[in-house]
């Protein structure tokens, strides 16, 4: 494997969970932060536990929804991996911040019950506490509450689906002459 190419992806990925971790500590153990507004009618600090998925989904058990999280995970790393040689720094990075984004959120379902004492490993919540109060007709334009993970991951989806032409590998010769 490439080591430079490598560290485009682990940079990016270490740096995300890092913080993410510090941003959710600081707020989770500082009670002036967890209710405050930022941007006066736009942006604040909300903080909550969230047990379930992304956007507040609660279809699976919490302990369920950390397994599938580590799955999916290796899934994309593996899936990086093997395309690493075809791989853009951009790709890279971007993998890379969905990853981190995700080991952020994994950290929290793997330890945050046991340090907050109501359950054991795989059953904690992941904290949330960045929120979009802007509100029209008093309807939430974004009724949720997310995180600094979240915001690597949406962005990187984002930046890869706009820009995918240019970030995303090129398929190799022989994935081009089986395809025609």
């Amino acid at each position: 494997m490439n080591s430079k190419k490598l560290w485009f992806l682990f940079a990016p990925a270490l740096l995300a969970a890092l913080i993410d971790q510090l941003t959710k500590q600081l707020v989770r153990t500082t009670p002036t932060l967890q209710n405050l507004e930022i941007i006066p009618g736009w942006l604040a600090f909300a903080y909550t536990q969230n047990p379930g998925m992304a956007l507040g989904i609660d279809w699976f058990p919490t302990w369920a929804v950390s397994l599938i999280s580590m799955v999916a995970v290796a899934g994309i790393f593996i899936y990086v991996a093997r395309n690493l040689s075809q791989a853009t720094t951009g790709y890279l990075i971007c993998m890379g911040l969905i990853l981190g984004g995700a080991l952020g959120n994994i950290i929290d379902r793997l330890i945050m019950a046991k340090i907050e004492g109501y359950g054991h490993i795989l059953q904690g919540r992941v904290n949330d506490f960045l929120y979009f109060n802007f509100s029209i007709g008093g309807d939430p334009v974004f009724p949720y509450i997310f995180n600094m993970a979240d915001v690597f991951i949406s962005t990187s989806i984002i930046l890869l689906l706009l820009f995918n032409r240019r970030l995303l590998p090129e398929p190799s010769n022989t994935e081009t002459a089986q395809s025609d």
